[in-house]
């Protein structure tokens, strides 16, 4: 059994005696291991943490849109006369429509269509649509194209995480999830300096800043797809550019966790128990706390920004520093949460900085702006790490290998119903005022956040105590 896995499982007894009657790949030395690791991280992380990146920008880039060129009068709201009402409610239709398809894009993709292909189909129809904004015309046009976003874009992250099932032991899935999910934070930095470049391209070719920002990120987009049409893998047991006997080491070592690709359908009480089973209800309620918080400030973090006294075009650079502060933290907190198999620690330590960081804002007085800044830094450094952690425990802890799928993306799924209410905490009037309901409300979720990923890890700790198996009948070790 891996060393990282040891770590406050010495006490299952009956599980090791069960999997030392079993043929493991304990033959292997670390070395080959890390060796075909290595070659694996090669292949996918740099290309899926493009692929994740480019999701967000084209996501949230209607929050860099919304406040750009305000000063002259050429904003996306108000060149398209919408209201900030409009605004959240634009957001929440995106929402409700990204929390809809994923579980069902995720099952076409492990039923009837390779990965590769689906993803490549998903990201070229989202960065069409994302062109499509540079010509919306008005807030009907507007409703209609944020739908069709988040349609396209609802199956590509938990596709992403469900596609290291295939390749990754449990124990080698939170960095590598981080690494991806990390790129949205870079993301936002990377947003808020395009945003900067574009706001002086306003009114150039006879198109606005935020009209240049949508047609240059989408068609980036749009020619990206080409990558994971020529590049992207499927299946270890499947992939030429592994050899032979790497293939079947990656098949054998994956088979040793009862992990890796299935098309096998699930069993009535494996889907039961993942999707309405109370310990991945609390999962997905975990992460819904903390997301609520995290999609709030993808599509606010500008208006914030603004709203601390800076222009619309200096609020886009200001955006950069919590951002890039959270790539950091969230890569060194990912990492530590796998070494250490302390997902739930991490996660409610993480949770507990945001907490703070929100609170001590919403005890500040509205004109202390530098102060607010800082807390906003330190927040960030808190709620966007936390969501590597909370994904890779769903997908170790799954009830069954052929549920991992439907786990991350019914999880995943929460955020777009935590989006429909982060979007409404942050409101424009109450600006002067220092956003008080969205620093409270943040507060909140995230000591709840930290309370429910601690009884979660109370939780694996009696399940390990008591040998629990799985929703297959098999042992397991599950994961803290």
């Amino acid at each position: 059994m891996d060393k990282n896995l040891e770590v406050g499982t010495s006490h299952v007894e009956n599980y090791q005696d069960a999997m030392d009657a079993k043929p493991t790949v304990d033959e292997y030395d670390a070395a080959r291991h890390a060796k075909l690791r290595h070659k694996i991280d090669r292949r996918l992380l740099p290309l899926f943490c493009w692929v994740y990146l480019l999701n967000y920008l084209d996501r949230s880039n209607i929050g860099n849109a919304k406040i750009l060129n305000d000063e002259t009068g050429d904003s996306f709201l108000s060149s398209v006369n919408m209201t900030a009402t409009q605004y959240s409610i634009t957001i929440t239709v995106f929402s409700i429509f990204y929390c809809l398809f994923e579980v069902p894009s995720n099952w076409v993709m492990k039923r009837y269509v390779k990965p590769s292909n689906w993803l490549a189909f998903l990201i070229f129809s989202w960065g069409v649509v994302t062109i499509g904004f540079a010509f919306v015309k008005n807030y009907a046009g507007v409703i209609a194209l944020r739908t069709l976003v988040g349609l396209f874009e609802a199956g590509a992250y938990p596709g992403m995480i469900y596609i290291r099932t295939f390749w990754y032991r449990q124990e080698e899935r939170g960095i590598r999830i981080a690494l991806v999910s990390a790129s949205s934070t870079c993301a936002g930095a990377f947003g808020g300096l395009v945003a900067y470049g574009m706001a002086y391209l306003n009114r150039h070719a006879g198109l606005r800043g935020w009209q240049w920002l949508f047609l240059i990120e989408g068609a980036i987009t749009v020619l990206c797809t080409l990558l994971l049409v020529f590049f992207a893998p499927d299946y270890p047991s499947t992939t030429k550019w592994l050899t032979e006997e790497e293939r079947e080491f990656a098949t054998k070592r994956l088979e040793e966790q009862n992990s890796g690709y299935t098309s096998e359908p699930a069993s009535r009480r494996e889907v039961i128990d993942t999707f309405v089973g109370p310990r991945m209800l609390l999962h997905y309620t975990t992460y819904f706390t903390n997301v609520i918080v995290f999609q709030g400030l993808v599509y606010f973090t500008p208006t914030i920004v603004h709203g601390l006294g800076y222009s619309s075009v200096q609020a886009q650079l200001m955006t950069v520093a919590p951002w890039a502060a959270s790539y950091v933290v969230a890569l060194i907190l990912a990492k530590a949460a796998d070494h250490f198999n302390a997902r739930g620690f991490i996660a409610a330590g993480a949770a507990v900085v945001s907490g703070a960081a929100f609170l001590g804002s919403s005890l500040l007085p509205p004109d202390a702006f530098g102060r607010r800044y800082a807390c906003l830094i330190v927040g960030c450094c808190g709620v966007f790490p936390s969501c590597a952690p909370l994904t890779a425990w769903v997908s170790c802890n799954a009830p069954s290998p052929r549920t991992v799928g439907y786990a991350v993306a019914l999880n995943n799924s929460v955020s777009g119903i935590a989006s429909i209410i982060g979007v409404w905490i942050w409101q424009s009037e109450q600006s002067a005022k220092g956003f008080p309901l969205g620093n409270r409300v943040s507060c909140a979720c995230s000591f709840v956040t930290a309370i429910f990923a601690l009884v979660l890890r109370y939780w694996y700790v009696r399940m390990n105590k008591n040998n629990q198996l799985d929703s297959t009948g098999s042992p397991r070790v599950w994961l803290l």
